[in-house]
């Protein structure tokens, strides 16, 4: 038996058609792909939208938050403010009542100064007055 070797033309048809059916082979598994790429592209898709969504979210949560610690910090702020000048007010109104005790003090140490300088006049006048009479009813005797 004698071995028949193709020849050029046998081979280019064979590879054609070789390359033929390769194709059409990756024909086929590419509309297979094509079907699963939608669906994970699809899914892809769904996905990046929850996930913006989620992130929307936190991102809402995180402002009202955020808000929300300001004015509790704002509050805080006014309530030491408030605190500070009540605080102010009462350490005035104490200094303010210790002058006023300080001042009525003096004012009656004053007055009991006064009445007893009054008082220690009217003593020494009375005992001047009554020597003074001792003294003239003596010079009244010796005459």
């Amino acid at each position: 038996m004698a071995r028949k070797e193709p020849d050029f033309a046998e081979r280019l048809h064979t590879a054609a058609k070789a390359k033929q059916a390769q194709l059409e082979k990756l024909r086929a598994t590419a509309l297979v792909n094509e079907a699963q790429s939608a669906e994970r592209l699809a899914a892809q898709v769904e996905a990046e939208k929850v996930r913006q969504a989620r992130i929307a979210e936190r991102k809402l949560a995180n402002r009202a938050a955020a808000e929300l610690r300001n004015a509790e910090l704002a509050a805080e702020k006014a309530r030491q403010e408030r605190a500070a000048a009540e605080e102010k007010a009462r350490k005035e109104a104490d200094f303010l009542a210790q002058a006023k005790a300080v001042v009525e003090e003096k004012a009656r140490k004053d007055a009991e100064l006064v009445a007893k300088a009054q008082a220690t006049a009217a003593l020494e006048k009375e005992q001047k007055a009554a020597r003074d009479s001792k003294y003239a009813a003596r010079k009244v005797r010796r005459k």
